[in-house]
């Protein structure tokens, strides 16, 4: 965006903070915005703000937001949005997760949509006739990696609990913007350009992301009138035709008779399928509370993990450009992902230890950390309740392509969804104008390693492990900080640095979302290319890390609540958008 444009949306931030002008879809504002060509600075409120990954998606919340709606009837409406703009990313054919702040009751709540495994699958499903696992596109394209969606169950049963607007009313943004088009953003061309052999195996698929053979192209008006007639249907009847009538028959049949790579989805998958609250998982961090979704998330609890080992040193004192500082969120990092590959799964399936943030097993565990050296080898530890469990460690591979809403309303709640339908544009199979999940593939290939059972094993009716990590922070039992984001297992260290930078070093929520990545989960440190991250190499090195440098995309997206208002950022890796009044 040039100059020019910039000044035009700085000034049309301001002016709707001030509640001076109408509400106007950020796309009419000034048709470069909608490309994700943005300046992204701090943005200030008072009643209500929004955070999204697509500047239309962000405008559709606002305006729900506006016409009096509550923080799940303004997330409904930008999370439908998003499965239209952003289609590699997340949608109705994906999976959800939601932390919850209710203002009326002052209560914490987390909601878990994530997909389910057909009744039918077998442990062996991803392996050859050899028993060796297939490669990662081999599993993923093709129905056999399609899971059971939940993430419209998930909304309808937050929009029942806590919705002001009526259902059909949140479905009207992206029915317009899906009948009348929106301009392909700049990343979604880039995207299919380098999908182009798996999006074009499928020909529901093919034809609407090459018309003409062509891919799209970045500009272009891109129409979605099957999806707008999807979203027609369930605005009109609800959830229904989804998970018992047309749309799932359509989703069955597509994934069952493909003459390559048939899956196992089926009616009675659609039909079964329930959304489980669960208990929130807090660690107390710097006098507050973080909180985030439990298993089979392993955010929360791997979240949660590290912020308690860094709990006992002093991050302030040693500050954001002193290297010891990234040594010890490098290994404290290390050992939370150690334990999450050994011990996390779904609950209903897997033994998941009672004592992972245990205090004393966290201060116990922290004094690895008391070194100048990179830890040599990293290993699970022992935490209360893990001490008849017998595992292997999970060898899944889960590919960043996911999508974060932050919403804060005009009434307190607020709420962090992290949603998703696993790697770039899921399946690749496409049905009533939207795709379908590959998230069988963020199961373990392999059920068990050397006789021992892996947490992550396939089974039928099983929810896989996840990554996602939407987390709202708690200060004196009210909602301070709203945040998450995309990149696959990497979202973990996109929330803690965040968090770190914010709370540790009190930069304001937009530096703090564009520090400079780095990232070590479990092998090499990972710096973010082109950035001041690329100075450490040296210095990590020399405490013996290996060090790598590469592209690093995420998408956060953050609120913080301030007696004085709201701030919030968004990610400027790509292409999002913070609206608020």
């Amino acid at each position: 965006m040039n100059r020019q444009f910039a000044g035009i949306l700085s000034g049309v931030v301001f002016w709707l903070q001030a509640g001076f002008l109408q509400a106007t879809p950020v796309a009419e504002i000034a048709p470069e915005i909608a490309t994700g060509n943005t300046v992204q600075e701090l943005v200030r409120a008072e009643r209500f703000m929004v955070a999204a990954a697509n500047p239309h998606a962000a405008s559709a919340g606002y305006e729900i937001l506006r016409q009096g709606g509550s923080a799940i009837d303004a997330l409904i409406a930008t999370q439908l949005v998003l499965n239209l703009v952003e289609p590699q990313s997340s949608g109705i054919g994906g999976s959800g997760l939601v932390v919850y702040f209710d203002d009326d009751s002052g209560k914490l709540s987390s909601w878990e949509g994530r997909e389910t495994a057909p009744g039918a699958v077998k442990p062996d499903l991803f392996l050859d006739q050899n028993g060796e696992p297939l490669s990662f596109y081999e599993a993923v394209v093709g129905g056999r990696s399609v899971a059971t969606p939940g993430v419209l169950k998930l909304l309808h049963t937050l929009h029942r609990k806590h919705g002001l607007l009526p259902w059909a009313t949140l479905f009207q943004p992206a029915i317009k913007l899906a009948q009348e088009g929106f301009r392909v953003s700049p990343r979604l061309a880039k995207m299919v350009a380098m999908d182009q052999e798996r999006l074009s195996r499928y020909p529901t698929t093919k034809a609407y992301f090459f018309p003409n053979n062509q891919p799209i192209r970045e500009g272009d008006l891109l129409k979605n009138p099957d999806f707008a007639e999807t979203l027609s249907l369930l605005a009109r009847r609800g959830i229904g035709p989804f998970y018992q009538g047309e749309i799932a028959r359509d989703m069955v049949t597509a994934v069952r008779t493909l003459s390559d790579r048939p899956g196992l989805l089926s009616m009675a998958d659609l039909k079964n399928y329930r959304v489980i609250a669960r208990e929130p998982v807090c660690q107390e961090y710097r006098q507050k509370q973080v909180c985030g979704m439990g298993p089979p998330s392993s955010g929360g609890l791997t979240v949660g993990q590290t912020l308690g080992l860094l709990s006992h040193y002093d991050l302030a004192g040693t500050g954001p450009d002193d290297p010891h500082s990234w040594r010890l969120i490098g290994d404290a990092s290390r050992l939370a992902f150690a334990d999450r590959g050994f011990y996390i799964g779904d609950p209903a399936y897997t033994a998941v230890p009672h004592g992972l943030l245990d205090e004393s097993y966290l201060r116990q565990r922290s004094k690895l950390l008391a070194t100048d050296k990179a830890l040599a080898e990293v290993a699970p530890g022992s935490p209360p309740g893990s001490q008849q469990l017998s595992r292997a460690a999970d060898p899944a591979l889960e590919l960043p392509a996911t999508t974060h809403i932050s919403i804060v309303d005009g009434q307190g709640n607020a709420v962090a969804m992290t949603s998703s339908i696993e790697n770039a544009f899921g399946s690749r199979m496409m049905v009533r104008g939207f795709l379908l999940n590959n998230s069988m593939t963020d199961f373990s290939f392999r059920p068990t390693i050397d006789g021992k059972t892996v947490a992550n094993a396939i089974a039928p009716g099983k929810r896989p492990l996840s990554s996602m990590s939407p987390t709202i922070v708690l200060q004196d039992d009210e909602p301070y900080m709203v945040l998450g984001s995309a990149g696959g297992p990497r979202i973990i260290g996109h929330v803690l640095k965040t968090l770190i930078a914010h709370l540790d070093w009190g930069m304001p929520v937009d530096k703090a979302i564009s520090l400079p990545h780095r990232i070590n989960m479990s092998g090499a440190y990972e710096l973010e290319a082109g950035t001041d991250a690329e100075k450490l190499v040296k210095p990590l090195e020399k405490m013996g890390f290996q060090v790598s440098v590469r592209e690093i995309n995420s998408s956060l997206h953050a609120i913080v609540i301030k007696p004085s208002g709201l701030e919030g950022g968004a990610d400027p890796r790509r292409e999002g958008a913070v609206m608020g009044e």
